[in-house]
């Protein structure tokens, strides 16, 4: 599979084209091109303005632009990823279920897996999709996201300010009740105070898992799951963290609800999905 990175700027008698001139210089074909580009591999860079990502083909381009192809075949070939689904759309923002598998953004080499592409699709373009905040791959569940630079000022200060109460149902490996069934982690991760507030809803001894709902009061990257593994209770197939918690329906975090007042309307805002059900819904 090839997987590569090209970078040029264009010159004078260069194709007047961005695909045709990613096919000259690349050697792909141009129909490779077009699917790369579409699947959002290509950046371009016009003199003091923000590299941009560009999608259609026959995008005309003048020598002194900077041209940037990240190309991973492996990516491109992908299986069509699972779809999210949009169950609130407040204008200045939308709230989100995500699947599990499904990237939260993209990267350079495309974002055709990625729910903020597909949140683009889903408005047709019409506004613009800033993210707030993120869930691993490997996760599920609630996703806001701002579809204006103010409405994503105001969501990420409510975030700062710990002013958003996320709550995730967790499926860990072994009987925590009979520990905590109450009470807090705090441990530090990468040098950095991290905070997970869990209560123990039940415990199945016939598998021995314990579902559980966390709040986490800091944000540092993959916390619930470092913190749950560290006090000696993995979460059931996570693929990284803890032994002896594999699981053939994959990681069992959901983001389970979102609660805060509207930096808008200044209603109180709560949204919840049901999780092993079929049809997650939102409430408001």
């Amino acid at each position: 599979m090839k997987k590569f990175v090209f970078k040029k700027n264009i010159c004078p008698g260069d194709p007047e084209t961005a695909c045709d001139f990613f096919a000259l210089h690349t050697g792909l074909s141009k129909i490779r091109v077009k699917d790369a580009m579409n699947k959002g591999a290509a950046w371009l860079k016009t003199g003091n303005r923000k590299q941009r990502r560009i999608r259609k083909a026959s995008l005309r381009i003048k020598a002194g632009d900077a041209l940037e192809l990240y190309y991973d075949e492996n990516l491109l070939s992908l299986v069509p990823p699972p779809q999210g689904k949009c169950l609130r759309d407040l204008k200045h923002y939308s709230v989100w279920y995500k699947p599990a598998g499904l990237m939260t953004q993209g990267t350079m080499y495309g974002d055709h897996c990625s729910l903020s592409r597909q949140a683009e699709i889903f408005l047709k373009q019409r506004r613009e999709v800033f993210l707030v905040h993120r869930l691993d791959r490997e996760a599920s569940g609630l996703l806001l996201l701002a579809h204006s630079k103010n409405a994503a000022a105001k969501l990420s200060q409510l975030f700062q300010n710990n002013q958003i109460v996320k709550t995730y149902q967790v499926e860990v490996l072994g009987n925590l009740s009979h520990n905590m069934p109450k009470g807090k982690i705090e441990l530090p991760l990468d040098n950095k105070k991290a905070v997970t507030e869990f209560e123990v809803i039940e415990y199945l001894p016939e598998k021995n898992i314990s579902l559980v709902n966390a709040v986490i009061l800091t944000g540092r990257m993959h916390q619930i799951r470092r913190h749950f593994e560290m006090i000696g209770f993995p979460v059931m197939g996570d693929p990284k963290y803890g032994s002896g918690n594999k699981n053939t329906d994959g990681m069992k975090l959901i983001a389970k609800s979102l609660k805060f007042t509207c930096p808008f309307t200044y209603e109180e805002m709560l949204f919840d999905i049901i999780p092993h059900s079929n049809a997650e819904r939102g409430n408001e």
